[in-house]
This record gives C-alpha cells, sequence and structure tokens, in this order.
C-alpha cells in the first residue's frame, strides 16, 4: 500500500507549517505517527535564525524535527544537534569571502542590517524597502560581481534581502539531506509560502505543496512555471498541507 511507505516531509514554517492553529494540531499527530510507524523523516526549512527558530518551536510546541535547515539554507542540523553540519558548511565556504560582501553592503544607505542574531558565518541580512529594491538589487548585484565571488541575493516578503554563497537556498539544502537518507524525489513532499520557498520548488520533480495563503510573488513564479507535481491547496498553513498530503496519495 502507498500510504505506508516513508517519506521526507520539507516545510517552510511561518504561514506555512505554522499559522493556522488547528490544523496544526492534527497535522503534527499525522506526522509524528507516520514517522513512529514508517520512517517519515521531518525537515523544518527556514528562514529563521537558531534564535528565532527557538521562540517559535517553543511558542508553537512544534514537534521535534529530524533535521533542520535555518537561515535560509545556509545551516544545516541534524538529530537536535547544536553544531551545524560540516560538509554542508565545507560546500558553502568555497568562493565565500563575508568581509567582502559586508564592505560592499556598505555602500548603499538603503540598506539597514537586520539584528545582529540574524547575521550568520554563511548569511547577511538586511531590510530593503519594496520602492528602494528596484534601484538598489541590481545595483548591489553589479558591485558583488567585480569581485567574482560565491554568492546570491535572495530579496522576499518585499522587505527581507538575503545575501548567501550560491550553492546555499533551501532546495539545495532539502536535495542535500533526501541524497543522504536516500530518498527518492517522487518520495519527497516540499511545501511554502513565500518567495525564498521557490527554491524548494524549484530545484526538481519533489511532490510540491503551495498553501492557500501564498503570497503574490510565489503564485506569479506558479503560474508561469506550472507542473503536475505541484499543488496549489485551498486551504491555508497546515489544512493546506493535510489537503496536499491527501492529494498526492501520502496520507489516505
Amino acid at each position: 500500500m502507498k500510504a505506508v511507505q516513508p517519506f521526507l516531509f520539507v516545510t517552510d514554517l511561518d504561514h506555512t507549517f505554522v499559522g493556522n492553529d488547528a490544523a496544526l494540531v492534527q497535522l503534527t499527530q499525522i506526522l509524528e505517527t507516520h514517522r513512529q510507524e514508517y520512517g517519515t523523516r521531518i525537515v523544518y526549512a527556514t528562514g529563521r535564525s537558531p534564535v528565532l527558530y527557538q521562540e517559535l518551536k517553543e511558542e508553537k510546541n512544534l514537534l521535534h524535527p529530524d533535521g533542520l535547515v535555518l537561515s535560509v539554507g545556509t545551516e544545516i542540523y541534524l538529530d537536535g544537534n547544536a553544531t551545524p553540519d560540516p560538509t554542508w558548511s565545507e560546500i558553502l565556504s568555497v568562493g565565500w569571502d563575508r568581509e567582502i560582501v559586508l564592505s560592499i553592503t556598505q555602500k548603499f544607505a538603503e540598506l539597514t542590517p537586520q539584528p545582529d542574531s540574524e547575521q550568520r558565518p554563511f548569511k547577511l541580512s538586511f531590510f530593503l524597502k519594496q520602492e528602494s529594491a528596484v534601484d538598489v538589487l541590481p545595483q548591489l548585484e553589479s558591485e558583488l560581481e567585480k569581485y567574482e565571488l560565491n554568492v546570491k541575493l535572495i530579496y522576499s516578503s518585499g522587505i527581507d534581502l538575503d545575501i548567501v554563497p550560491r550553492s546555499s537556498d533551501k532546495g539545495q539544502a532539502m536535495q542535500f539531506l533526501r541524497q543522504k537518507w536516500k530518498f527518492a524525489a517522487e518520495r519527497t513532499v516540499v511545501c511554502g509560502d513565500s518567495g525564498n520557498d521557490i527554491a524548494l520548488f524549484a530545484v526538481g520533480n519533489e511532490r510540491g505543496i503551495i498553501v492557500g495563503n501564498a503570497r503574490p510573488e510565489l503564485l506569479a513564479w506558479h503560474s508561469e512555471y506550472p507542473a503536475d507535481h505541484r499543488y496549489l491547496a485551498q486551504d491555508f498553513c497546515a489544512g493546506g498541507i493535510i489537503e496536499g498530503l491527501k492529494h498526492f496519495g501520502f496520507l489516505e
């Protein structure tokens, strides 16, 4: 029976897994049962730093994950370990120079640094207003290109700018874990709601669930690049995830 096979469950947290409390309780029970009975693995992939993740975990009493992808894919933590996975950190460190990136960003007055907790070894984070982004992002990109650094810009929710290694995002972190744990793409499901989740959906033919409350940037991308292995839910947050898991036959 299809329903009793383990699957790899990868989800964004804010406005995806979290945000619909009644459905979250139900989804948590479903996932925990599936993990205990069939060996399903649970991964949270979030833009949050370790500090902000812990706050949310306590506030919402989140299920303990098997893997944790934090800071927009720049850090992977396995089995409750307090230090990032060294193999992943090594992959990201090639061609990355945090000090040079930092010095370039200081030329742009429109970039407001996010709190210290959000500045990570492989991530620099800023607030950038949407009206300034149109001009600032291309200029910043061309400045960074002069140094031939291993970097890319991730702008999401009309305010958050993350500068990270090119090889780092939620999608590539998910692929790293999928291969490590030997799950087929067809037995992997990814869930998200915003621009920084596009990486989860774009990387391969994993089953994708876009929750009903998805942001315009993700919906626009989805309509431009439709795919049979991606499902746009009606319900919001955890309710939409349950709907999608049933759609793909992961749940009966």
